[in-house]
């Protein structure tokens, strides 16, 4: 067998020429080419859970390759093929990778900081120097390895990268002296050839989140992950940029055998483990024939509408509040009341830090051990944090940052408008009060929305736009399935019981697909994705008349050409209600009046006692009200 290489990236990355339709035949060509002289192909794919895209199965199966072999750090098992796992202790005893990762080394707990980069970039460096000494008591004079720092930012904000530019220039390191390199995008054009070399200059690597499939850099030692926000993901294959062994052999050293991350993310546990909880893997289907001609009529907001202003926005927050903590006048009663429903005051920014030390990757899910941190209010140094919680708290109820602001500030901070005023305090308590409790500040202004909203529909109306079918989509599936069988019933080719598993599946929509599959009047079932403008959505309204678009679940084409838009909930389960959406009514009001407008078909379809119950009438959340009823009876 004759070698025959392919750059995989020359051939998948955006912009490339060797696929375009006036050369695909010298990427195709060739490899029809090389068939005919008898070359067999194996395929090694590595991160290949990055290449599960249509383009990448298309160039793939045009191998026709004798063996595909596909390598990742997240691998997801799939029954259908060999699977091997190479265990975290076997790649360490190799020398491959670290014995260990210090995650926060140096951190005390309730210690007071003023400044997350400061303190952050002080320890790395500090840790960075000592491995570099270290590195020239073990090694032979004429070797170097300079230990590199990776900077972690997950969106690359301006003022946020240069924040720390201006902490390692008061450090002695810039991009003049070569000593701080930067990648915030796939061109690498800024970035010194020999960057990944064990004795290269750069001692600070500014990058973004996802840095480059595959990129190595062993001497690579330090990560520090910064926080722009209080949402980002921490993803695994960041640690292997740090884990690596810059000579592929341990030095029987604990300060060179080991890797370290400093973070203050309190997201970084979660978000590191994300892809490692993923069971499921993603398949392209392809959709019928008979469904490609299906239309209907999608609504789409209207961006000339704004809702509810300012002003009305702030009397329902503050009504609502009210009531649920019976508060008055007094605004020091008020604030004793809050602060015993879990509000936290003072003028002291709390937060946590994970610590310890983790042999396996994985033992950071197991980790219990935390340390709180404390950072007195710098209306400076936090301003950003501020509107990152205030921008968090936006998502709740679809207003701008600016004016969610200014409702914070008319209700809780001190000032010479006093009405619709709750709290009155000072600018730096304000600040913790924002930062501290943003979670729950963000649900109450969700629990504001979940009111029922007069639809106002003389004041809006839709935008519309055609749907159709796509004719590809990717759907999640559990390779652990058993006894998979096909849903002939479903849009899709080759979709099976495997694509409706409680993997990838809730109840309600395993119970609805499979009481489709049973029934004989059914032409099609389409599965309607959950976001996306190629998806179908209709607009409701909020209790604040905010706009925003319902993805219903199904839509069902019967035999006889009526049509179905189906969607599924949370039912009850021991008396207990399961469905989890706030806004359940006001879906359920304007799916009715979408339905009636476009004479179709609809039904909300929840699951009890692993049954299913239509409503297309009048919205009740208790499942023994009358208006459920048996859904053979109705659909």
């Amino acid at each position: 067998m004759s070698p025959w290489a392919v750059i995989w990236e020359l051939v998948t990355k955006r912009g490339n020429t060797a696929i375009r339709d006036s050369e695909r035949k010298n990427l195709f060509d060739r490899i029809t080419d090389a068939h005919r002289k008898g070359t067999n192909f194996i395929v090694i794919i590595d991160e290949e859970h990055s290449n599960n895209t249509a383009k990448a199965k298309t160039i793939i199966d045009a191998f026709a390759a004798k063996n595909i072999i596909r390598v990742s750090a997240t691998a997801i098992k799939n029954n259908r093929y060999e699977f091997y796992e190479i265990d975290e202790l076997d790649v360490i005893d190799e020398g491959l990778i670290t014995k260990a990762l210090y995650v926060n080394e140096g951190i005390e707990d309730n210690i007071e900081v003023s400044d997350d980069y400061d303190y952050l970039l002080d320890l790395a460096d500090e840790k960075r120097k000592a491995i570099a000494a270290q590195y020239k008591e073990v090694l032979p004079e004429d070797k170097i390895i300079r230990p590199l720092v990776l900077v972690q930012f997950p969106n690359g904000q301006p003022e946020t990268i240069r924040a720390v530019e201006q902490k390692l220039e008061s450090m002695g390191y810039t991009y003049d002296n070569a000593m701080v390199s930067i990648w915030m995008s796939e061109d690498k054009r800024d970035l010194p050839d020999n960057l990944t070399e064990n004795d290269a200059t750069p001692v600070f690597l500014l990058m973004k989140q996802a840095i480059s499939t595959g990129w190595d850099c062993p001497r690579a030692k330090i990560l520090v992950k910064l926080r722009e926000g209080m949402s980002e993901q921490f993803e695994m294959q960041t640690i292997g940029r740090i884990r690596r062994m810059p000579e592929a052999h341990h030095y029987e050293d604990g300060l060179l055998d080991f890797c370290y991350v400093y973070t203050f993310d309190e997201k970084y546990k979660a978000g590191l483990l994300s892809n490692m909880d993923k069971a499921y893997e993603t398949r392209r289907l392809f959709l019928k024939d008979k469904c490609k001609t299906f239309t209907l009529t999608k609504e789409i907001r209207d961006l000339d509408y704004d809702g509810l202003g300012e002003r009305e926005v702030l009397n329902k927050i503050y009504d609502f509040l009210v009531e649920k903590y019976h508060l008055g006048t007094d605004r020091k009663k008020n604030q004793m009341i809050l602060a015993g429903n879990g509000y936290i005051f003072g003028n002291e920014i709390l937060g946590q830090a994970l610590h310890g030390q983790f042999v396996r990757t994985d033992m950071v899910m197991e980790s219990t051990s935390y340390y709180t941190t404390r950072r007195h209010v710098d209306t400076h140094k936090h301003g950003i944090q501020l509107l990152h919680s205030v921008d968090s708290i936006k998502t709740a109820i679809g207003m701008s940052s600016g004016k969610v602001k200014t409702i914070l500030e008319r209700l809780f901070r001190k000032g010479r408008n006093t009405k619709k005023k709750l709290l009155a305090l000072e600018t730096a308590d304000f600040y913790a009060l924002v930062i501290n409790n943003e979670h729950l500040l963000k649900e109450e202004f969700r629990a504001v929305t979940s009111d029922i909203s007069k639809q106002m529909s003389f004041n809006l109306t839709p935008k519309t736009s055609p749907f159709h079918i796509p004719e590809q989509d990717f759907f999640r599936y559990d390779p652990d399935v058993k006894g998979e069988i096909e849903y002939l019933s479903n849009a899709y080719h080759e979709y099976t019981s495997g694509f409706a598993t409680s993997l990838v599946r809730s109840t309600s929509e395993q119970l609805f697909e499979q009481y489709c599959e049973g029934c004989d009047d059914i032409e099609w079932v389409y599965k309607n994705g959950d976001t996306g403008q190629q998806y179908f959505s209709i607009v409701y309204l909020d209790g604040i008349q905010h706009q925003w678009l319902f993805y219903a679940d199904y839509i069902v084409m019967k035999k006889d050409g009526t049509v179905w838009i189906i969607e599924t909930k949370g039912g009850e389960s021991k008396g207990k209600d399961k469905n989890i959406d706030r806004q359940i009514e006001n879906k359920f009001n304007a799916f009715r009046n979408y339905a009636e407008k476009h004479s179709l078909h609809w039904g909300f379809v929840r699951d009890k006692d692993n049954r299913l119950y239509i409503n297309n009438t009048v919205f009740a959340k208790d499942m023994a009200d009358e208006h459920w009823v048996a859904i053979a009876d109705e659909f």
